[in-house]
């Protein structure tokens, strides 16, 4: 049951953390937006399309980036505040357990966690895609705003077990490609080859239309060889997933991560490392928020000398020494061969070994 302390500091925690959220949130949207100044006047849109059509999409970005990072100074800051008063000593001195008294802690980072985990699975990655979109079109040096259309030379890739498909210059723009070959597969023999001069995308179909095709049925020594004119086909793929998007894993909601990777996996593609340590992150992230309140109650707690500038200083340190850890953890999953889940979550688990240690020496 809630008491008046918990209350008193609970109060404390969400309102610091609220407080810092926007003040840095503000401070990111003003860099942000003297940044980009040139690509807004170039872009020609209004002030009201600015909002709608890029910074409704970059502040969920840029809250969810520093969404751990503020909790924990929230928490340093407020907590460093009452121990120089002397509040936890008349706290302790009052017959309150130190463990009872992290307890107004503990539930707040909950729920900020809970927020923040949902808000990773659906509602970022909705903001994401708003933001990229822009990006895409409006400041990324090789997007189509500067004339430049994305064309893979070559494309192949496995629909399902047994069936292959390849194609060259896939244009994204009019989702056309030419030299398109289809192969069936039982064992380690061909049973079914397609071959067109072109395939494209029908929109009203919503399958891909192959031109001047050849259709070979083999079974065993017998071959069938039919020629047409035009052939649809469903081949399991959409445009979107041909076309080469380097904020995907940052636009799609978790279920669609989901989906997107199982279906990679099935096509035999590689590099997916980068897809899955986003989808172990969104739900390791959540968890730091509560490993980060908690060591920064630890920490701040105690009455030092230099007060909450030092309290502050420690916390930055400790922050920063988890992001690069984070970062670290990332490039090795993508780059070498450090599984994704581990990569996720290495940060997670080597700080609470951190926050044990802080627990067992601080004075209680």
């Amino acid at each position: 049951m809630f008491k008046l302390i918990d209350n008193y500091i609970l109060k404390k925690f969400l309102g610091t953390f609220i407080f810092t959220m926007l003040v840095i949130t503000v401070i990111a949207v003003v860099i942000d937006t003297s940044e980009k100044a040139d690509d807004f006047v170039r872009s020609g849109l209004s002030a009201r399309q600015l909002i709608t059509a890029y910074y409704i999409g970059f502040i969920p970005f840029i809250m969810s980036m520093i969404y751990p990072l503020m909790v924990f100074i929230a928490v340093i800051y407020f907590s460093s505040k009452m121990a120089g008063r002397s509040e936890f000593i008349a706290i302790l001195a009052g017959g309150v357990r130190y463990n009872r008294m992290l307890r107004p802690y503990i539930v707040g980072a909950i729920f900020l966690a809970v927020i923040f985990w949902l808000a990773s699975q659906y509602w970022v990655p909705k903001a994401n895609e708003i933001r990229t979109d822009f990006q895409a079109v409006y400041v990324d040096r090789n997007s189509s705003y500067n004339g430049n259309i994305y064309k893979n030379n070559n494309y192949y890739l496995r629909v399902d077990p047994v069936t292959f498909v390849g194609f060259k210059f896939y244009d994204t723009a009019n989702k056309v490609a030419t030299n398109f070959f289809l192969q069936r597969l039982q064992g380690n023999k061909v049973t079914y080859n397609v071959r067109a001069e072109t395939v494209k995308w029908d929109a009203n179909k919503k399958d891909w239309k192959l031109t001047t095709v050849v259709e070979r049925t083999i079974n065993g020594v017998k071959e069938t060889l039919t020629k047409k004119d035009s052939l649809h086909l469903n081949l399991n793929v959409q445009p979107k997933e041909l076309r080469r998007d380097d904020y995907l894993k940052d636009k799609l909601t978790t279920p669609e991560l989901h989906q997107f990777i199982r279906m990679e996996e099935l096509r035999g593609s590689e590099g997916l490392n980068t897809f899955k340590v986003e989808l172990y992150h969104r739900d390791a992230t959540p968890f730091s928020v509560i490993l980060m309140a908690l060591i920064g109650a630890i920490i701040a707690s105690r009455k030092i000398r230099g007060g909450s500038g030092l309290h502050l200083a420690v916390g930055i340190v400790i922050a920063a020494i988890f992001v690069v850890m984070d970062k670290f953890a990332v490039t090795f999953s993508t780059k070498g061969e450090l599984p994704p889940l581990l990569a996720a979550w290495l940060p997670n688990i080597i700080f609470s070994g951190v926050a044990c240690i802080l627990y067992v020496k601080t004075p209680k």
